[in-house]
């Protein structure tokens, strides 16, 4: 799984991994800080949350064309710096009020800025590192492991956001209550929720860290088509029309991946409400194992040390990855029986099982694909794309019958209906992980590969752009939240990914005639 990897891709994923574990501690509790801070209802948060998101991913857009011009490596260092003063701006206690406002847009703008600059061009230099004929066959397994690695550091966030909000409420002699609407309580959640951007400004510096501890690692990738001399160039130049049907395919495919992600982005906003409204947030019996971080953790790397047992060549090995495996699985259910019973868990703790999912998941999916490949049955990545559309319609559908019987929130007004089992939400993160899966990292392993050399950098950002429109579009459940019947509103999303997996299926045929 690991071997025959460059160096340079786990240097670039754990400065990564630092980068994303700020940012989702940060937007694990976004929603919440504004509508504590603010008072702002579902449908005024998850506007901000959306436009916030469609900024975040659309930047790229300019952070690659930029890069194409000036270099990846130099927009990566910049887009640091800038992030980092974002996120100090939004970590400064301000008042309830217009100032306070000005201050939080002012910081949300640095951050977009900064991940448009960072996210996208580490990414390509992720990809140049297979540019060489050496590792060339082994680009879509490291952008699996490189997908992993950014859902590592998401996995913690939503944890690292409770148990700060958790510890700042105890010092007021308080605990987490979403009924409790007292101007008191509000000030010292939001105040606790201010405290998370911190964490953010900790992580960059982390990440910042190892980029330039191991920057030597990835050095020779970090060249853009201008820089590259002819003679040392290992691609086949592109003609005008294959550069052209190259940027065309790869269109093709930003626009039907925008219904997904419009979609499948409902993780900060629909579902999160739909945990503060409707489940039962007393946590009891064995489901608690699923809300200790670190248990979950001890599991996910479980995983990776049960695929060495079988995949290691000598006894030896095999027989300490096994003892890890059972350590760790002994360590995880110690510290399950040391949990409380029952525990009170927050809504935003729910979003930390996608990233889990991911993370125990990875194995399964590049083992599943590894052993098609050696049948001679490769699926191409706008064919996973394909069937992860289809799988994402299937995650809505479990949600969509847990709502059957449920008061529309148009109906329960500021009320809560907190009588739904945890295991219906946790389902639902699930499935929808399998169909990320399947589209997310194959679909910047596709990128990587099809971009033509001298527009790499502005196709990733393509790429993002795309996720941007579906990001922003993610607030079209958010408006109707209030107005129509919650089983519609899954209904929307279940047909949105429908649709887009049948235009998907319809082009592949003309993807692969344009891509050869």
């Amino acid at each position: 799984m690991f071997k025959n990897q460059p160096k340079g891709l786990f240097a670039l994923a754990l400065a990564n991994t630092g980068e994303r574990f700020g940012y989702y501690t940060m937007l694990a509790i976004f929603t919440l800080f504004m509508q504590a801070k603010f008072g702002w209802d579902e449908e005024a948060a998850a506007r901000v949350y959306a436009i916030f998101l469609a900024v975040v991913y659309f930047s790229p857009l300019l952070g690659g064309y930029v890069a194409d011009k000036i270099g990846y490596g130099k927009c990566v260092v910049i887009g640091m710096a800038t992030m980092f003063l974002g996120y100090l701006g939004l970590a400064i206690p301000t008042a309830p009020d217009a100032t306070g406002m000005a201050v939080m847009f002012a910081g949300l703008a640095m951050v977009s800025l900064g991940t448009g600059l960072f996210k996208g061009n580490l990414q390509v230099l992720v990809g140049n590192l297979y540019d060489d004929p050496q590792y060339a066959d082994r680009r879509d397994a490291a952008f699996s492991l490189f997908y992993m690695a950014i859902n590592i550091g998401a996995m913690f966030a939503p944890s690292m956001a409770n148990w700060i909000t958790g510890k700042h409420l105890a010092k007021f002699g308080m605990v987490y209550d979403a009924a409790n609407q007292t101007p008191e309580y509000l000030e010292a959640l939001y105040s606790g929720y201010g405290l998370c951007f911190g964490v953010a400004c900790a992580s960059l510096v982390l990440s910042a860290a190892i980029y330039f501890a191991c920057r030597k690692w990835f050095k020779h990738a970090d060249v853009t088509a201008k820089q590259v001399k002819k003679e040392d160039q290992q691609a086949v130049e592109l003609t005008p029309k294959q550069t052209k049907d190259r940027i065309i395919a790869l269109l093709l495919v930003f626009g039907v991946v925008i219904f997904f992600w419009m979609a499948f982005h409902q993780n900060g906003s629909a579902l999160t409400f739909f945990a503060k409204k409707y489940t039962n947030l007393s946590i009891s019996g064995p489901m608690r194992f699923g809300f200790n971080i670190f248990s979950l953790a001890l599991i996910a790397a479980s995983v990776y040390t049960a695929f060495a047992t079988f995949q290691a060549k000598e006894m030896k090995n095999r027989i300490i990855c096994c003892l890890s495996t059972f350590a760790l699985w002994a360590g995880a259910v110690a510290l399950f029986l040391r949990m409380d019973d029952p525990i009170a868990a927050q809504p935003s703790d729910f979003q930390q099982f996608n990233p889990f999912f991911v993370v125990s998941l990875t194995p399964f999916s590049m083992a599943f694909f590894a052993a098609l490949e050696k049948r001679g049955k490769v699926i191409s990545a706008p064919a996973r794309i394909a069937w992860g559309m289809l799988v994402a319609a299937l995650g809505f559908g479990i949600i969509t019958l847990a709502s059957i019987s449920l008061t529309s929130p148009m109906d329960l007004g500021n009320n809560t209906q907190s009588i739904l089992s945890p295991a219906w939400l946790i389902s639902t993160y699930f499935t929808l992980t399998i169909a990320e899966l399947l589209l997310s990292p194959m679909g910047i392993s596709f990128v990587s590969k099809v971009a033509p050399p001298k527009f790499k950098g502005l196709m990733m950002g393509g790429w993002f752009a795309a996720t941007a429109i579906g990001n922003y579009l993610s607030i079209i459940p958010s408006k109707l939240w209030n107005r129509i019947p919650l089983m519609y509103n899954w209904a929307i999303l279940i047909a949105l990914c429908l649709v887009s997996a049948i235009i998907m299926f319809a082009l592949l045929k003309q993807l692969k005639k344009m891509t050869e």
